[in-house]
């Protein structure tokens, strides 16, 4: 049985609000995320839906996991929380639903434009971001050898 409540069926890859301390913050970290990508001359933009639904009021990961839908079309979302808000970096979190669902990686800003673009089309998949975080579980871009 599915739970009550469950996750938007949105256009775009949903970024959806856990935290609602703080209404500045939450415009804030939009606004980041709306900010262009630049790669090999190009600016590209992330194609998400932001929620701001206080249904999702201090929801857990997990929880937010068992919300998709069985036919829920995003194989992935992105999570504004309290580690979002109160850190000076702004590590969103990124949540997969799919290939291995309820696996995490957190990511600045800038790097969620590459972060969709690449997952939505599968052109790259969750374990290639995932798997080249920094120390600190935080993902801020390839590094190059």
């Amino acid at each position: 049985m599915e739970p009550k409540e469950l996750l938007p069926m949105t256009k775009d890859t949903p970024v959806i609000r856990t935290c609602f301390e703080d209404d500045a913050a939450w415009k804030a970290i939009c606004d980041l995320i709306r900010q262009p990508w630049h790669e090999a001359g190009q600016d590209f933009y992330a194609s998400v839906d932001f929620v701001d639904n206080p249904i999702f009021r201090d929801r857990t990961d997990q929880e937010l996991l068992t919300m998709a839908p069985r036919d829920y079309w995003h194989s992935f979302l992105f999570v504004v929380d309290r580690t979002s808000c109160h850190r000076s970096e702004i590590p969103i979190l990124v949540l997969d639903l799919r290939a291995e669902p309820g696996r995490t990686f957190r990511a600045v800003p800038s790097e969620v434009p590459g972060i969709q673009s690449n997952l939505s089309i599968a052109n790259m998949d969750f374990y290639e971001f995932a798997d080249n975080v920094d120390h600190d579980g935080v993902f801020r871009g390839f590094k190059m050898p």
